[in-house]
C-alpha cells in the first residue's frame, strides 16, 4: 500500500487534498494513479476515497517553493474525475486556491511575517500570478475569523485573492474569437477567459430560467445537451481543441439579478452544475458583463466607477468581484474573498 503526507483542507467552497510536489511520484501517470486511488475514482460515491462524490470535493493542489523572481510557492492544480479515471490539469482552481497560501505557511514554505502574511502563488496551470493575504497573528496561520462567504456555514479568518494578468491565461487572450459575441447553434455566445476559460449564454436562450436550483438542473437533459453541443463547437474556436474530455470551458447561464446584485448566473463545470460558482469563473462572467455587445452586458446591472464590485448571484448566495477598469473601460485587474480551513493533517493512503 502506497501512502504519502497530506493536509485535507477547505479552501472557499471546494475541498481537496494538498501536497507538497516532493512528496508526490515525479513520474506524472504513477501520481495521478495514486490520485484516482485517493479519491476513490472512478466511482460515483467514491466510497473507496477520500472524494466527496462530487467534483467539488475531488480536487488536488501540488505546492512547491518556487524559484521565480518575486514569486513565494508554484501551485498546481488537478482536478480528480468522480466517475471516470481521469486526472486532468487543463484549468486553475481559484477555490482551491485559497487553501495554497496557508498550506505553504504550515509547510515552511514560507515564514510568517506579522499578523498578516501575503503569499505570492504562481499558477502553474495557466501562468498566472495570485495573491494571497494570510493572517499569521503570533507566527501561526489563523484559520478563525469574521469573514463569511455564501456556500459555506459559519465564518473564518478573510483570505483575500488578488489575481494579476489573467486575461486570456488558457485561450490566449481574454476574448480568444475576438468578438463579444458569436452564435453556435443559433444562440449567441460570449466566449471568454479572464482566468477560467467559460462560455457565457442567455439562460432562456437554451430553455432555462437563470434561478434554478443545482438539482433542477442537473435533471434538465435538454438544457445539458444543448449546453454540451455549443461547448463541444466552442472548444475548438477557444484554441483548446476536442474538449470531450476536459473540464473546460465552464458552461455559464446568466439572467437579470434577483437580489440587488450584477447578474444572476447558472454554471456547469462543465457536465454537472456547480453548487456555486467557481472563483475564475465568477471572474470571467463579472468581465463578460462589461463587454458592450455580451449576453452578459444586456441583462447586468452595473455599477459606475473605474473600480467596481460585482455582485455575482448564484445557487447558493453571491460572490462579490472586484474588477479595476482603466480609461477605456478594460478590465486591468481582479480580486475576491475567500476563507480556507485545515481539515486534517497526516497520511494519505493509495
Amino acid at each position: 500500500m502506497t501512502s504519502f503526507p497530506c493536509m485535507w483542507m477547505r479552501g472557499g467552497t471546494s475541498k481537496g487534498g494538498y501536497f507538497l510536489k516532493d512528496d508526490l511520484p515525479t513520474d506524472p501517470e504513477a501520481r495521478d494513479a495514486f490520485l484516482l486511488k485517493v479519491m476513490g475514482s472512478p466511482d460515483p460515491r467514491q466510497i473507496d476515497g477520500m472524494g466527496g462524490a462530487d467534483p467539488l470535493t475531488s480536487k488536488v493542489a501540488v505546492v512547491s517553493k518556487s524559484a521565480r523572481d518575486g514569486v513565494d510557492v508554484d501551485y498546481l492544480f488537478l482536478q480528480v474525475f468522480v466517475d471516470q479515471a481521469i486526472v486532468t490539469d487543463a484549468q486553475n482552481c481559484g477555490n482551491i486556491l485559497a487553501g495554497v497560501g496557508p498550506f505553504a505557511i504550515e509547510r515552511g514554505l514560507v515564514k510568517p511575517a506579522g499578523d498578516e502574511t501575503k503569499v505570492t502563488i504562481h499558477m502553474e496551470n495557466t501562468g498566472q500570478i495570485a495573491v494571497a493575504t494570510v493572517q499569521t497573528p503570533n507566527g501561526r496561520v489563523s484559520y478563525d475569523g469574521h469573514a463569511r462567504i455564501d456556500g459555506v456555514p459559519g465564518t473564518h479568518a478573510p483570505i483575500p485573492l488578488e489575481f494579476r494578468d489573467t486575461a486570456g491565461s488558457s485561450c490566449g487572450a481574454l476574448l480568444p474569437t475576438g468578438n463579444a459575441a458569436d452564435v453556435l447553434d443559433g444562440i449567441e455566445c460570449t466566449l471568454i477567459d479572464n482566468g477560467m476559460p467559460c462560455i457565457v449564454i442567455r439562460a432562456s436562450d437554451v430553455g432555462a430560467t437563470g434561478y434554478e436550483d443545482r438539482d433542477t438542473l442537473d435533471v434538465a437533459e435538454a438544457v445539458k445537451a444543448k449546453i454540451e453541443s455549443i461547448r463541444l463547437k466552442a472548444g475548438p474556436l477557444m484554441n483548446l481543441g476536442d474538449v470531450t474530455d476536459k473540464s473546460v470551458p465552464k458552461m455559464m447561464l446568466v439572467a437579470p439579478p434577483r437580489h440587488d446584485g450584477a447578474i444572476s448566473v447558472r454554471s456547469f463545470i462543465p457536465k454537472r452544475a456547480h453548487a456555486s460558482i467557481g472563483v475564475l469563473g465568477a471572474v470571467s462572467v463579472a468581465t463578460a458583463c462589461l463587454i458592450p455587445g455580451s449576453p452578459a452586458a444586456a441583462l447586468a446591472n452595473i455599477p459606475d466607477g473605474q473600480r467596481k464590485t460585482l455582485s455575482v448571484e448564484h445557487p447558493t448566495g453571491e460572490m462579490s468581484c472586484i474588477l479595476e477598469v482603466d480609461a477605456d473601460g478594460a478590465v486591468v485587474s481582479a480580486a475576491l474573498l475567500r476563507t480556507a480551513r485545515k481539515l486534517m493533517d497526516g497520511v494519505v493512503f493509495a
